[in-house]
């Protein structure tokens, strides 16, 4: 299965959301930063990692907590993905698009008016953040 981290940053009501650009999923949907675990990877680890390959911010583990978990049914290609959604209690650096060949920016969007077109579990994990659950299943049949 593979395994998804993505990472929430609000600020003064507003999440952070990258454009995808060049990229074989959601081409033009706005999404979190995000990434999938390497092999031999923390669920931890593989979200500081990207927040720096991707923000060029610093994240320690210890500074990481889960507050959404997304089991999704993929209707592309079938496959079961479980998404983790990780809020920092800090980071360090700032905020840079450090892959313009897959983001083609970066902006501040109020939870309550997010862009069009937006990846459609980004905005179900999204307002099941806002709504404090900690679990959501997409995708699968009733």
């Amino acid at each position: 299965m593979v395994v998804g981290v993505h990472l929430i940053l609000i600020e003064e009501g507003r999440v952070l959301l990258g454009q995808r650009t060049g990229t074989s999923f959601a081409e033009v949907h706005w999404h979190v930063p995000a990434g999938h675990l390497e092999e031999g990877e923390s669920v931890l680890r593989g979200m500081a990692r990207e927040a720096e390959e991707e923000l060029g911010i610093r994240i320690r583990e210890a500074d990481l907590d889960l507050v959404h978990t997304l089991h999704h049914l993929d209707a592309d290609d079938g496959a079961g993905r479980l998404q983790l959604f990780f809020v920092p209690h800090t980071y360090a650096g700032q905020i840079t698009n450090r892959e313009p060949g897959k983001c083609s920016r970066l902006d501040w969007w109020p939870l309550d008016a997010l862009p069009e077109p937006i990846v459609g579990y980004t905005a179900n994990a999204l307002a099941q953040i806002a709504a404090q659950r900690p679990l959501s299943v997409v995708g699968w049949p009733a």
